[in-house]
């Protein structure tokens, strides 16, 4: 490694993969691959309509946290009983669209809390999905900032153009970044986008990567080079 031993622990844990994959072994394959510079597993709506529960269990199995990645939305009844499900998995973070309004949103935080504490699992950390990255209006931000914090949630999905506002109006706000590509990457479905670095300096908690890595030749090579990038990256502004 070219970072030092306390930053590939720091870097490692702000590394999120996307396992985007519809078949478990598949997607656990990808996770092993990359688990020695990723920290975090993506589980997304194609792999959990695929396996279910089974998926989050696999990658808690793996030693890595699990980014349980639903965007749940609905009544806040249902939004509450569903968290309180997947709370008691074990997940790290879970999200919900903002667009949900304040009393989904806030039911979706006792849900997930409940779920984790009945089963004696770490608190998790409940996430408010602001705007997705694939949209280029990002006007309805600050609105939905404003519902996550009013309704106790822990942190937001954001792109990098948004970090600044976040920590400006909680600084201790956790902020989960998708639109992560390589310089020379394609941009695919994503509109608001960064490189690692950029991403990474500009003070994300989570980088989400999911086919600048994935669908790279060596999956496994490519993480280690995003992660040591920007581990060099961090030690250098902190010089």
């Amino acid at each position: 490694m070219t970072a030092s031993t306390e930053a590939n622990s720091q870097v490692r844990d702000r590394l999120a993969i996307a396992l985007d994959r519809p078949e478990l072994d598949d997607a656990l394959r990808l996770a092993r691959e990359v688990a020695p510079w990723f920290g975090v597993a993506k589980v997304g709506l194609e792999l959990y309509s695929a396996a279910g529960p089974e998926a989050i269990r696999q990658m808690d199995a793996l030693g890595l946290r699990v980014f349980c990645d639903l965007k749940l939305h609905d009544i806040p009844t249902t939004v509450g009983r569903a968290a309180r499900v997947l709370g008691g998995l074990g997940v790290a973070y879970l999200n919900f669209h903002a667009a949900g309004g304040v009393e989904m949103l806030r039911a979706g935080v006792e849900g997930v809390r409940e779920g984790a504490r009945d089963a004696q699992r770490a608190a998790p950390v409940p996430i408010a999905v602001t705007v997705l990255t694939s949209d280029p209006d990002a006007s309805a931000f600050d609105a939905r900032l404003a519902c996550a914090i009013e309704s106790g949630c822990g942190g937001v999905v954001c792109s990098v153009q948004e970090i600044a506002r976040v920590k400006a109006a909680r600084q201790d706000y956790v902020t989960i970044v998708p639109g992560v590509r390589l310089d020379d990457g394609d941009k695919h479905d994503q509109a608001r986008v960064g490189t690692p670095v950029q991403v990474a300096t500009a003070g994300a908690d989570v980088l989400v990567i999911g086919r600048s890595v994935s669908a790279a030749q060596d999956p496994g090579a490519t993480a280690r080079q995003i992660h040591d990038s920007i581990g060099d990256a961090l030690a250098s502004s902190r010089v």
